[in-house]
């Protein structure tokens, strides 16, 4: 099976954010942005080093993860999907942002660095700030983003959705190639809100034992998909 449509890929609701107002004053993100040099509003929002900072935030279980997109799109722009110019990865953040991303984009392995590329590209708006983009943000919903992209049978895979074999759910998408999206969370715990269920032609669970992690899913589909057009 092969179709020179590309896979449209959204990692939603990603756990990505800079630092917001009302904990800028904490002392873990106070010492934090002062050993970065950074003001605190425009630093990534991190557990790992918020933790205390955060347990007043609403919503806070999903907010403050930003490895779940840094390692879910080192997965998916070095696939062979990707490779072949068959792939476009878009994030979608909780707070309503969406981030494109070029197919030519190399992503630091580094987490560190990571973390100030995004800095940056919420700061400036695009990167590079000058030239040609790899990566740039807009203010934008997840149902504005499928209307842009031309997404009208969208995939959401989700724990509470029909049970099917990621293989069928490959299959349905490159079936339904251009016009499908297929939707992985990009947050640590909890559930899709509502609105985004709405937009789902279809939801469906891949595994019912422990919640797998996003790149856990990301490689298993992209693999899937690259075998059954015959790239590996």
């Amino acid at each position: 099976m092969r179709t020179q449509h590309n896979l449209k890929l959204i990692l939603a609701e990603a756990a990505l954010e800079t630092v917001p107002r009302e904990i800028w004053g904490h002392p873990a993100v106070y010492r934090h942005a002062r050993r970065r040099g950074k003001p605190p509003g425009s630093i990534l929002l991190d557990r790992s080093v918020h933790h205390h900072a955060m347990r007043k935030l609403p919503n806070a279980e999903k907010r403050g993860r930003p490895d779940i997109v840094h390692v879910a799109l080192l997965e998916a722009l070095s696939s062979p999907l990707n490779r072949e110019g068959l792939l476009e990865v878009y994030i979608h953040t909780l707070n309503d942002y969406v981030i494109f991303v070029d197919p030519s984009t190399r992503i630091p392995r580094n987490y560190n660095r990571f973390t100030g590329l995004i800095e940056q590209l919420f700061q400036e708006g695009q990167v590079p700030p000058q030239g040609k983009p790899l990566l740039w943000i807009k203010s934008m919903t997840l149902k504005r983003l499928l209307e842009e992209i031309n997404a009208s049978y969208v995939i959401l895979l989700a724990e509470d959705g029909e049970t099917k074999r990621v293989r069928e759910i490959v299959a349905e998408t490159l079936e339904n190639a251009p016009n499908t999206a297929i939707i992985v969370g990009a947050f640590p715990h909890g559930d899709f809100t509502s609105e985004t269920k709405e937009l789902a032609t279809r939801i469906y669970s891949i595994y019912h034992g422990n919640p797998l992690e996003t790149w856990t899913v990301v490689s298993h589909f992209l693999a899937l998909a690259a075998d059954m057009l015959n790239l590996i």
